[in-house]
């Protein structure tokens, strides 16, 4: 069975950092993209931030870029987001997902998710 678990949310005030963390079980993250999505009270759900196992190559969406960078751990089979310079327009509930084939920001691309990780930002 695929479980996806996202931690590392909370209150930060602006300006701060947090770090998001995503783990697998039943679950490989070697040969697949993983992404992060973020989605506020009424509102879609939006892509944030992919990386690419292979290659490792990363993507970023506008809003985010220069403040937020993607990492994985192949040993530990987790990918993480790092994010600084946190503005009140950053507060969401941040996803993971994986499975998705073709290095996508479209959230109907990706099979597996994780329930989601609060990340509310203080101005």
């Amino acid at each position: 069975q695929v479980q996806l678990v996202e931690s590392g949310g909370g209150l930060v005030q602006a300006g701060g950092s947090l770090r998001l963390s995503c783990a697998a079980s039943g679950y490989s993250f070697s040969n697949v993209n993983v992404a992060w999505f973020r989605q506020s009270p009424g509102k879609e759900r939006d892509f944030v931030a992919i990386v690419r196992w292979i290659g490792g190559n990363t993507r970023f969406a506008d809003a985010v870029k220069d403040r937020f960078t993607i990492a994985r751990d192949n040993g530990k089979n987790m990918v993480y987001l790092q994010m600084s310079s946190l503005k009140p327009e950053d507060t969401a509930v941040y996803y993971c997902a994986s499975g998705g084939s073709f290095f996508s920001d479209d959230p109907t691309a990706y099979p597996y998710w994780g329930l989601g990780t609060q990340v509310t930002v203080s101005s």
